[in-house]
């Protein structure tokens, strides 16, 4: 079939079957469907709809277009997290160690930051020797021997997918609830799970900020998947202020670490990480319920077996042999770190979360384009929780993280981004 006809069938609003949705995918695989043809599918499928079925085969077409994992010899299930992204989100560093403590075998495949939030590889590249780029046998056999490991998105895992996304993302069709369900399950089917646990974020923090909106999201992931064969639960998290004390790739590190080693817990990252762990835990088989899962995520963090399988996972990969006790002498910290007290008396009542990301973007700590680089040392530390009772002058906002002084109009249009009344 023509790619135009493809692409007439949907404009005109038909059903796509099973085959017709092989012959896009292939011929979007072998550079047989120009950029141009992608663009015009995709605005026709934004603007007329998959139905689940049409998406679910979208998506498994997507996965054989490259390679998939098979997990053999296993003492457990292979179950993963995925985050749809929000400011301040590292439960991934947390979260695979912590459930492969459990038993879960983790094969977490993870992303760079782009726009407001940042990306968990960009996080775990701080350390040095750390090798998020391995070989799939390399990252097939750390899972195997640990229960866990984290790399970076690869084009061996539905490269259609990799070429449709970039088309998309330059054609406004991003958008769009089934073609963002079939992108983002043709790369974790593709690993192999047996079961995905999506956090779905919603508010001023997350991309997706309608949280009707991302319910449905959940809900397309779940069908989708259920069609395709993959057991998924969605889990909806409110990112209207940053998830955790920090945001920026070296101090979310350190509050990864601080979380895992019982320094310091911030009580909402510690319930958004304990209720996930008890998803997987449960879709995995490992517990009986979600409050059974929670007590297995805390003693796996009492007892200490979390930490040291995080420890073990950072020097399989290349990373220093001690990060967890050695932290602070190993990672690279910035050369101005300033105190910024509230400014009046009065309670954070809201925090303009999305503008945040984006002001340490301009402080140089994201990117706005892939190839751009980034200054991981950069970012905000030790941020108080909307709720918090303020005494100008007193109370400790929080601290950044800098390269350089920061000038009074700067100061100021940085307090623009808190309520306090």
């Amino acid at each position: 079939m023509l790619p135009q006809d493809i692409i007439r069938l949907k404009r005109d609003k038909k059903t796509l079957d099973k085959a017709t949705l092989q012959a896009y995918v292939d011929g979007v695989a072998q550079n047989k469907i120009s950029d141009a043809q992608i663009a015009a599918f995709s605005m026709a499928a934004l603007l007329n709809g998959l139905n689940p079925q049409e998406v679910a085969d979208l998506t498994m077409a997507m996965v054989h277009s490259g390679k998939v994992l098979h997990w053999k010899g296993l003492n457990g299930p292979v179950i993963d997290k995925h985050s749809t992204g929000g400011v301040g989100d590292k439960v991934s560093l947390m979260l695979a160690p912590m459930a492969a403590a459990c038993g879960l075998y983790v094969p977490m495949i993870v992303g760079r930051g782009l726009g407001h939030t940042g990306g968990t590889r960009d996080k775990l590249d701080v350390i040095p020797g750390f090798n998020s780029a391995l070989s799939l046998d390399q990252f097939q056999k750390i899972v195997a021997d640990l229960g866990c490991a984290i790399i970076g998105q690869t084009a061996d895992f539905a490269p259609a997918d990799g070429r449709i996304y970039a088309v998309r993302d330059v054609t406004a069709t991003v958008e769009n609830i089934e073609l963002i369900t079939a992108s983002i399950l043709s790369k974790k089917i593709a690993a192999g799970l047996q079961g995905l646990v999506i956090d779905v974020k919603f508010g001023n923090g997350a991309f997706m900020a309608d949280k009707a909106k991302a319910e449905a999201l959940g809900q397309s992931l779940q069908k989708t998947a259920a069609l395709a064969g993959l057991r998924l639960t969605p889990v909806l998290t409110d990112m209207n202020s940053v998830l955790g004390h920090s945001v920026g790739h070296t101090v979310e590190l350190v509050e990864a670490i601080e979380y895992l080693r019982g320094d310091r817990r911030d009580l909402r990252l510690h319930d958004v990480t304990k209720d996930l762990l008890a998803e997987m835990l449960v879709l995995g088989g490992k517990a009986m319920d979600r409050i059974q899962g929670k007590r297995q995520a805390q003693t796996v963090l009492d007892n200490g077996k979390a930490a040291e399988i995080f420890n073990r996972m950072i020097a399989a990969q290349g990373g220093p042999a001690n990060l967890i006790n050695d932290y602070k002498r190993i990672i690279p910290v910035a050369p101005k770190i300033i105190d910024i007290m509230v400014p009046g008396n009065g309670l954070l009542r809201a925090m303009r979360t999305r503008e945040i990301g984006l002001w340490l973007v301009e402080m140089g700590a994201g990117r706005v384009r892939v190839e751009d680089q980034i200054d991981p040392v950069i970012g905000i530390s030790d941020m108080i929780p909307i709720g918090t009772q303020c005494v100008a002058g007193k109370t400790l906002l929080c601290r950044l993280h800098l390269r350089r002084e920061l000038s009074v109009n700067e100061i100021h249009q940085f307090y623009q981004l808190f309520t306090i009344v």
